[in-house]
């Protein structure tokens, strides 16, 4: 069993840290995990964040001060390399997830090209300058229809770029249990032939379900299933962790789902 999105955050950059998540791996039976960090981590993507830093509240930008910036790339870099050198009982690749932002296409292509990662994972946590995944009430006043386009949107302008490798979380847009007025059929149908026209993977994630399970299902929507399996994307499962104890976490479950 595969689970492709798992944050190293949490521990200083050692083998021992490392480990941690590979016995949980051992533990449930994982086969192969990837390893990463969220770019606003990294001080050199820093560039990337102003605009949404500025619409942030006074809370949100106080979050931001403490999580963003705390960490530099060339160091994710370096452990990578050194991490690579031992030998591990499980399969692991070593990447990281970035925040996409048209905008930043150039800066993003630039910054992770030829640094021998062994997958980028785009994601998309922002609607115009919205973060629509940090708190429930902060969908107060939003309109749900419009944020649902500009979702979409964004994920096929992602995938478009030719930047990365896959998408994370395809439908995190519902975490909060938000739904539009309309069917997402076509949007699926979209996003999913661009994903297959560039050889990009989707995530079969319980991320959203394990942070908000009273609102957001497991994994993605069937129908959104339907159009990845028909326009032959690959989907990979993921548990989204950010500590050691959810590596794998329903992973068995988002297999049988699909």
């Amino acid at each position: 069993m595969l689970d492709c999105h798992i944050h190293i955050q949490g521990g200083e950059y050692s083998p021992e840290w490392l480990g941690r998540f590979v016995e949980t791996a051992i533990e449930r039976k994982i086969d192969e995990i990837w390893l990463l960090e969220h770019s606003y981590r990294f001080s050199e993507f820093m560039p990337m964040y102003n605009s949404v830093y500025f619409a942030f509240n006074d809370e949100k930008k106080a979050w931001f001060n403490r999580k963003a910036g705390v960490l530099r790339f060339d160091d994710h870099l370096r452990f990578i390399n050194n991490m690579r050198k031992r030998t591990w009982p499980v399969k692991i690749k070593f990447g990281v997830e970035v925040c996409y932002f048209k905008r930043s296409e150039d800066f993003i292509y630039n910054m992770t090209n030829n640094k021998e990662l062994d997958f980028l994972a785009g994601s998309v946590h922002f609607i115009g300058d919205f973060a629509f995944d940090h708190k429930p009430e902060d969908w107060n006043g939003i309109d749900v229809d419009s944020a649902y386009r500009v979702f979409f949107e964004t994920s096929v302008d992602l995938a478009t770029s030719g930047i990365y490798n896959g998408l994370t979380h395809p439908d995190s847009i519902k975490l909060f249990g938000h739904k539009p007025s309309f069917s997402l059929n076509d949007h699926y149908d979209r996003l999913a032939a661009v994903l297959a026209k560039n050889g990009m993977y989707a995530e079969q994630s319980s991320g959203c379900r394990r942070r908000c399970p009273d609102t957001a299902e497991l994994g993605m929507n069937k129908g959104l299933i339907k159009a990845m399996k028909n326009h032959g994307v690959k989907i990979q499962t993921a548990s989204d962790a950010h500590r050691p104890e959810d590596v794998g976490s329903y992973i068995k479950e988002l297999e049988e789902l699909l």
